[in-house]
């Protein structure tokens, strides 16, 4: 009878702590594990499993040298450059280019003079005015209050004064748009960039711890070098009493007169500035009405506001020439007219930042004002050189700057969302503002659309009594069948802000029943909308 050995099946406990080791299944022949059950029990060992995570705690160090880390995300790239894309200009547009094309995967390096990101608009154009235009605005509204009238003095302020709110807003902006290309692993090169082939940059460094020239190779680029004020050259801008819109934020004089020639936009802006400053201001415009685009009713509310803040307009003027002296200036017009003043401000016209690109290596010029054309995917005459921002011209505004960079790194990369930007609020930072959207009055004359208007005048709206506005309208064109809504424009303070409720309510398709049919808080500037609506309702019979 053969002897049969018994077989000895042990199961492992379930161990409950790192001491207990698992039992090995050995050859009875053979004391000793074999290799392959050596290593099965060190794997096992190793395993900690899920009835043990609340009794075992692993020690983590950083000092280790254990790291975490994931392969990098960025598209291979198989064109050999150096980098996918590189936008010349850190300003809004190409900000905006960049932090797309970034977090679509591109490697991408943003080019600019400047040793601080934001471009014109944080250094001298958008930030440093609108936060001087905020300052003036504060200094209005105390001399107007009767609290703090008596103790407010009347004498003029050093521009240079004033603008030390400014400063420490654009040190803010600077560190905040900085993080930005940081944690979007964006490349920024400091210098002047030039093409010297379709593909190849040389940039000539400007920063403090880089010298010399730099070669930068891509397979596309975007081009946001933004624009400037246009110097005629009968002008001596190097003269202390003669500045441009760039220049004037160095002023560190009190001027008691002041001529600013050009009406548009920035001279318009400005000329609210000193005004509120107690300068006394001869506002220059070569057209027979302030900012002629806009719905003349707010034309006209914007004309008679500065007369009676001070303000001197003098329509259909043009320069002739130029006195400089070291106390004064003398302004010749071809009407024959003759104005002294302390300082002249120029502020008629931009040009775009294309001189010195090298635009020829790569296929492209620029037109008298400096300005690059562009088709509805913001792609110039070379197919992969695009072009955003102020450099194509209208509407030159931040904020349209922004969008633009950001549909056109769209469109470089197949976003099926991107799309041209071609209905921007006006925003005008006179005071008091002005803000519009789509159609004026005149523009539904003269294609002969029926409309109708309603209008809610500030001073009837118990939140502009409260904060002491006294003046401003808003005003609402709308359809008088169908009651769609053609156009909206505001006057008076906080129009900036105000405008864009009908903008999103335009854009989403809604009738002038929306305005009617929804609450407003009260009191609130946006109830303006509701007692427009109501006005312009009762028009219609």
């Amino acid at each position: 009878m053969s002897k049969h050995k018994t077989p000895n099946t042990q199961h492992a406990p379930q161990p409950d702590s790192l001491d207990h080791q698992p039992i090995l299944d050995t050859d009875d022949k053979n004391d000793k594990p074999t290799t392959d059950t050596i290593k099965a029990s060190e794997a096992q060992k190793s395993t900690i499993l899920p009835d043990d995570l609340d009794s075992i705690h692993q020690l983590i160090s950083p000092l280790d040298g254990q790291r975490i880390a994931l392969s990098a995300t960025k598209q291979k790239s198989k064109h050999g450059f150096e980098y996918d894309v590189v936008v010349l200009g850190a300003g809004p547009a190409g900000e905006a280019a960049a932090m797309k094309l970034a977090k679509s995967g591109k490697k991408v390096a943003v080019i600019d003079p400047r040793d601080q990101v934001g471009g014109n608009c944080a250094h001298v154009g958008t930030i440093p005015s609108k936060a001087l235009r905020q300052s003036v605005f504060n200094i209005i509204g105390m001399r107007r209050d009767p609290l703090f009238s008596s103790v407010t003095d009347n004498f003029q302020i050093p521009l240079n004064k004033v603008l030390s709110k400014a400063r420490k807003v654009i040190l803010s902006q600077v560190n905040t748009h900085k993080i930005f290309y940081q944690r979007n692993r964006v490349d920024i090169i400091q210098g002047w960039g030039k093409f010297v082939d379709k593909h190849t940059l040389e940039v000539e460094q400007t920063g403090h711890h880089d010298e010399g020239v730099k070669t930068v190779t891509f397979e596309k680029a975007i081009i946001a070098v933004g624009s400037r004020p246009y110097r005629p050259d009968f002008l001596d801008f190097d003269h202390p009493r003669v500045f441009d819109s760039d220049k004037i934020l160095q002023m560190d004089y009190v001027a008691r007169k002041i001529i600013i020639y050009g009406a548009g936009v920035i001279g318009c802006e400005y000329a609210s500035i000193f005004t509120g400053l107690g300068y006394v201001v001869d506002l220059i415009n070569n057209k027979d009405q302030l900012l002629s685009y806009l719905d003349n009713e707010i034309s006209d509310a914007l004309s008679h506001d500065f007369r009676q803040f001070g303000v001197r307009i003098r329509n259909n003027e043009e320069i002739d020439h130029l006195e400089t002296f070291d106390d004064c200036v003398i302004l010749h017009l071809k009407s024959g007219k003759k104005i002294k003043s302390d300082a002249l401000l120029w502020c008629n016209g931009r040009t775009g930042n294309t001189e010195g690109l090298g635009l020829e290596a790569v296929g492209l010029s620029a037109n008298k004002r400096g300005q690059l054309e562009v088709d509805k995917t913001y792609r110039t005459a070379t197919p992969h050189i695009y072009a955003v921002g102020d450099v194509i011209g209208w509407p030159s505004l931040a904020s349209a700057a922004y969008d633009q960079g950001r549909n056109a790194a769209g469109f470089m990369v197949g976003d099926k969302d991107a799309e041209f930007v071609d209905s921007v609020p006006t925003g005008i930072y006179t005071i008091p503002e002005i803000s519009s959207i789509g159609k004026t009055e005149e523009d539904l004359t003269a294609e002969k659309i029926p409309y109708e208007v309603g209008q809610a005048f500030f001073k009837h709206l118990a939140r502009a009594q409260i904060i002491g506005e006294r003046s401003g309208v808003l005003k609402i064109l709308f359809h008088r069948e169908t009651l769609e809504i053609l156009g909206i424009h505001c006057y008076g303070n906080h129009s900036s802000e105000i405008i864009h409720i009908g903008q999103a309510v335009m854009k989403c398709g809604h009738t002038l029943e929306y305005f009617i049919n929804t609450t407003f808080n009260y009191p609130t500037m946006a109830e303006a909308y509701r007692v427009a609506a109501l006005n312009g309702l009762n028009r219609i019979f």
